[in-house]
């Protein structure tokens, strides 16, 4: 059984709404998704920074990731406050099994590369959206339901900047019909993985 799709806009290009099962066990086990949620704030503005080292001389993306890499970094150490306020540690999370496997569909070379990895990440960017919504809208905690409401509209605008920025580099006709093809592997990549007590 799955989740309604809400309102986020950047949902409207997910194939497939989390399962109820991921909300009632983050649910249960909030601890262990603020940890997770803080590493991936730290992986996205050390992703950010690497795209930055890998070409250097794309202006827009160079600007754009230094801002999305200060944003990131900002919404790591507010996630890093909500867990020292309640005790719980930061400690050392596993790779991402999620983002791995849809860093498997980046094509390997050229522009081809460029374009598949930022439409990966705004992939990423719309799940994430996604689950905050529901996060939002269901955690039993207010000051956590306030957090992930405000975070969403980050996420949102972080999806939205990554296809635009793939735009930058093939006609926006061939980057939707990419994100299309795309975004219907990710849906069955959450299909296939076990639900965990983490963000994806």
């Amino acid at each position: 059984m799955t989740l309604a799709t809400q309102t986020c806009p950047p949902m409207t290009c997910l194939k497939e709404a989390s399962d109820k099962a991921w909300l009632e066990l983050v649910i249960r086990h909030t601890d262990l998704l603020l940890a997770d949620h803080a590493h991936c704030e730290k992986k996205a503005a050390a992703t950010a920074m690497s795209l930055i080292a890998k070409y250097p001389n794309d202006r827009a993306l160079v600007t754009s990731m230094l801002h999305l890499a200060q944003e990131e970094l900002e919404h790591f150490a507010r996630l890093y406050a909500v867990l020292n306020e309640r005790g719980i540690p930061l400690g050392r999370i596993d790779s991402d099994p999620y983002v791995k496997e849809l860093l498997k569909l980046n094509r390997p070379h050229g522009v081809e590369h460029l374009v598949d990895r930022l439409l990966i990440m705004s992939l990423v960017e719309a799940r994430s959206c996604e689950r905050f919504v529901l996060l939002a809208q269901n955690l039993p905690d207010p000051a956590l339901r306030s957090l992930y409401h405000e975070l969403s509209f980050s996420e949102a605008g972080h999806h939205q900047l990554f296809v635009s920025l793939a735009g930058h580099h093939m006609p926006k006709a061939v980057v939707l019909q990419r994100l299309e093809e795309l975004a219907v592997q990710e849906a069955e990549i959450l299909r296939r993985l076990p639900v965990a007590a983490r963000m994806h």
